[in-house]
């Protein structure tokens, strides 16, 4: 088994005992994440007003992570118990194989996995943008997510090799590379655009409390998470780590809690006045926000006379924005 000896590292067989467990509690963690998130979306809300595609998004990341840990635990049960004595070359050899059964179908999870939540970040960054133009290259970056994560498994089933073959090898770096690039590329365009926004908010009504910075500060956060986690992951498999093993089966769940984490801190947000809930990720994701700047305000002044002789003064304030719906008109009397 030449591909056996041709990485290094940690034995495969401990690391996939390691991958499993830590798996586990990430896994557990983003099970929480998920109930959180589910209520922020559902909470006194109408079934009408619930934001149905992100609930199946949400869903669709549970059911995949949840594949892939069952898939995790069935792999080591295999490899340390059903096969230790009988597998030629024992369970190193085993945790080595890439046309294993256990060990395609994890990836091929983790693929589909990655598709998804890079696909909702790519529509992200077209909801805000409002034009095809800007996210040409997220989209062509994200068909070569599709591209070489899709070859990478079905050439990995049929040939009895290492991840670090060099064939192979070239497919898989392009993938990483790719949704690396894609997830920092449209989370920054994002960001950029609501600081854009936040920045003539501030020109117009300096005086604003509101801010819609927050929603920036917890895209960023979540690309971040993201990213660290590929690009430690991509680190292992340039230098031929097992390592890299174990961060695959790590992402999978750190792909659902980025994913999370930012409908559960824009619910907070949202629950802390943070422009009275208009500006939400789930409002983006559904085109329900068209955004351009805001107009300046217009004051209305009228005057009436009653009949007692003391006059009224009318005060209405249009807010021509896009944002919001104009209030209602007040009227405040007063004598002279």
């Amino acid at each position: 088994m030449s591909f056996v000896m041709a990485s290094s590292g940690i034995p495969l067989d401990t690391g996939a005992l390691i991958s499993v467990v830590l798996e586990g509690i990430l896994y557990g963690f983003s099970v929480l994440m998920f109930m959180g998130t589910i209520w922020s979306l559902t909470y006194k809300r109408q079934v009408q007003d619930i934001k149905r595609p992100i609930v199946v998004v949400a869903i669709l990341l549970l059911l995949l992570s949840t594949a892939h840990i069952v898939a995790s635990i069935i792999r080591v049960e295999d490899g340390l118990v059903k096969y230790r004595d009988t597998y030629p070359g024992g369970p190193v050899a085993f945790f080595a194989d890439v046309t294993e059964e256990m060990f395609v179908i994890k990836h091929a999870l983790y693929v589909l996995q990655t598709l998804l939540a890079d696909g909702v970040v790519v529509f992200r960054c077209y909801v805000v943008w409002q034009s095809v133009w800007v996210i040409i290259v997220p989209t062509m970056l994200w068909c070569s997510i599709a591209v070489t994560g899709l070859y990478a498994v079905w050439n990995g089933s049929q040939y009895n090799t290492s991840i670090f073959d060099p064939v192979l090898e070239t497919w898989i770096l392009v993938f990483f590379i790719s949704t690396i690039v894609a997830n920092v590329l449209s989370s920054g365009l994002i960001a950029y655009r609501i600081w854009a926004i936040e920045r003539n908010i501030t020109k117009i009504h300096a005086s604003a409390k509101n801010t819609i910075m927050p929603i920036a500060r917890v895209l960023v956060d979540a690309a971040v998470l993201y990213s660290v986690a590929l690009i430690i992951t991509l680190i292992c498999f340039v230098c031929s780590n097992n390592g890299e093993y174990i961060m695959v089966d790590l992402v999978v769940p750190v792909i659902s809690i980025s994913f999370y984490m930012v409908l559960i801190r824009n619910a907070m947000n949202r629950n802390q006045n943070y422009l009275s809930a208009v500006w939400t990720i789930a409002e983006m994701e559904q085109g329900n926000l068209q955004i351009y700047p805001m107009t300046p305000l217009q004051v209305h002044v009228s005057q009436f006379t009653r009949s007692d002789g003391t006059s009224a003064y009318g005060v209405a304030n249009e807010y021509q924005s896009s944002w919001r719906s104009p209030p209602k008109w007040r009227w405040y009397q007063g004598r002279k």
